[in-house]
C-alpha cells in the first residue's frame, strides 16, 4: 500500500496532538508501552524458553550420549569389538563402554546418594563437556585402581577437595561365612568438574573403567555402550543400523524416551505463555481503537473540510491507517529493542533482582541449570513483530472506515 506525501503530512500532524487534544496523545503514548511491553516480554520469554530448551538437551546428550545400548542379561561381555562396530558408523560419533552404578557417598559424618560412571581416561578427556570445565584438579591422574572426580557440589556437599578420601558404598553385599557385608572402598579424589547442570554436578561421579569393573564386580564386562552421533536427527535411522549391529539380545533405549515427556511440558509451558503475554498486545490494540474513535470525533470537521476540497475516502482511511502503523511500527520497534537488551542479560538481570528482593527467581534444584539462558531466534522476533503488526492494522480499520464513511455535508453542518 503506498501513501502519497498529502497523507503522511496530515498522519503526521494529526499523531502531534495539540494542548486541548492531549488525552488523544496520552492514549497514544500508552498504545505504544502497551505494544512494546507486549512485544518485548513475548521475545523474552520465547527466547528463554528456547535457551533453556536448548542447554538443557544438549548439556544433556552431551553427558549422557544420544542413546544407550544394554544386554538383557545386565552385562556386555564383548563390548570392545561391539564398540568398534558400533563407532565404525558413518552417522556415529562416539561409541564408548561405560559401567555405570549407584553408591553412597561418605566423608566422616556426611553421606550423599551418587552416580558412578566407569570410563577409560581417553574416553573421559574426549567428553569435553567433564575434561573441559574442571573446578580444580587435572585429568592425568586419572587412572589406576584408586582415583575418583566428583561433582563440585558434590564435593562441597561432602566437604571434600583434590587430595582428599571419599568412601563408596555399593548397595549391593558381598556374602561372607559371618554374614552379609555391604562393600566399600576409600578413593582418593584427583579433581572436581562443574558443568552447570545441578542433578550432574551435585551427583555424578567417575573413576577409570577397571576400577570401576573392580568396585561393581564387573570384571571383563560393562554395564552399556553410549552412543554419540553427530545430527540427532539422524536418530532414527542409526538406532536401526546399531540394532541391527547389536543383535537381538541388546536393548538400546534413546534419549527421546527418556526426556521427550519434560520437552513436551517445556513445549506446553511456552505456549501457555506466548498465549497470555500475546494478549497483553490485543489489549494495547484495543487502546488503539480507543484513541483513533476519539481522533475521529475530534476531527470531523477537518474530515469534512479534507472532503469537501477533494479527498476521497480512500485518502481518508488510509490518513488514520497511517496513525495506527506509525504506532504499531513504533511500539514493535521499541520491544524489539527492549527484548534485545534484556535477553542478553538476563542471567545479570536475574542476580541482580534476587539480590535487591532477596528471592530465588531460578533455582538450580528445580530447573536443573545453574544458570538463566536464553536464545534469540530470528524467525520468533520476525513472527512476533509481524503478529503486533497484523494486530495494530486490524485495531484501525473500523476507525479508519468509520472516518472515511463521515458525510462531509453532515460534519461541515454539525461538526
Amino acid at each position: 500500500m503506498m501513501f502519497s506525501p498529502f497523507e503522511r503530512t496530515v498522519a503526521w500532524r494529526y499523531l502531534r496532538a495539540r494542548r486541548q487534544e492531549g488525552f488523544i496523545s496520552v492514549i497514544a503514548a500508552l498504545s505504544v508501552l502497551g505494544i512494546a511491553l507486549g512485544v518485548g516480554a513475548l521475545i523474552v520469554v520465547m527466547a528463554v524458553m528456547d535457551g533453556f530448551r536448548h542447554e538443557l538437551l544438549s548439556r544433556v546428550l552431551e553427558v549422557n550420549g544420544h542413546l544407550m545400548v544394554y544386554d538383557q542379561r545386565g552385562r556386555i561381555n564383548d563390548f570392545d569389538a561391539l564398540a568398534k562396530r558400533i563407532g565404525g558408523l558413518g552417522r556415529v560419533v562416539r561409541a564408548t563402554p561405560m559401567v555405570q552404578g549407584r553408591v553412597m557417598a561418605i566423608s566422616g559424618d556426611i553421606a550423599a546418594g551418587a552416580v558412578v560412571r566407569g570410563l577409560s581416561p581417553a574416553d573421559l578427556k574426549d567428553r569435553r563437556i567433564v575434561a573441559g570445565n574442571l573446578r580444580a584438579g587435572k585429568l592425568d591422574r586419572f587412572k589406576g585402581k584408586n582415583a575418583v572426580i566428583l561433582g563440585a557440589r558434590l564435593a562441597e556437599k561432602l566437604g571434600v577437595g583434590v587430595g582428599d578420601r571419599v568412601t563408596l558404598v555399593s548397595p549391593q553385599a558381598t556374602r561372607t561365612a559371618f554374614g552379609a557385608f555391604a562393600r566399600q572402598k576409600r578413593y582418593r579424589v584427583i579433581a572436581t568438574f562443574e558443568i552447570g547442570m545441578f542433578d550432574y554436578d551435585d551427583a555424578f561421579i567417575y573413576m577409570p573403567l577397571e576400577a570401576a569393573q573392580i568396585f561393581f564386580r564387573f570384571k571383563g564386562a560393562v554395564t552399556g555402550i553410549e552412543v554419540a552421533l553427530g545430527d540427532p536427527r539422524e536418530l532414527a535411522s542409526a538406532r536401526a543400523e546399531i540394532a541391527s549391529i547389536a543383535g537381538p539380545e541388546r536393548r538400546l533405549f534413546d534419549w527421546r524416551q527418556a526426556y521427550t515427556p519434560f520437552l513436551n511440558e517445556v513445549r506446553v509451558q511456552r505456549n501457555m505463555l506466548m498465549l497470555v503475554l500475546g494478549l497483553m498486545i490485543v489489549v494495547a490494540a484495543f487502546n488503539i481503537v480507543s484513541g483513533l474513535n476519539m481522533l475521529v470525533k475530534d476531527k470531523r470537521s477537518e474530515i469534512g473540510i479534507l472532503r469537501t476540497m477533494g479527498a476521497t475516502r480512500g485518502m481518508v482511511m488510509r490518513i488514520f491507517l497511517l496513525n495506527s502503523l506509525a504506532i504499531g511500527v513504533t511500539g514493535t520497534g521499541a520491544g524489539v529493542g527492549l527484548a534485545m537488551v534484556l535477553a542478553s542479560n538476563i542471567e545479570g538481570i536475574r542476580r541482580w533482582i534476587e539480590k535487591v528482593a532477596g528471592v530465588d527467581l531460578f533455582s538450580p534444584e528445580l530447573y536443573f541449570l545453574a544458570e538463566l539462558p536464553a536464545r534469540i531466534q530470528g524467525a520468533d522476533v520476525a513472527w512476533v513483530a509481524a503478529m503486533a503488526l497484523g494486530i495494530s492494522l486490524l485495531a484501525t480499520l473500523y476507525p479508519s472506515w468509520r472516518a472515511a464513511s463521515l458525510d462531509p455535508v453532515e460534519t461541515l453542518r454539525y461538526g
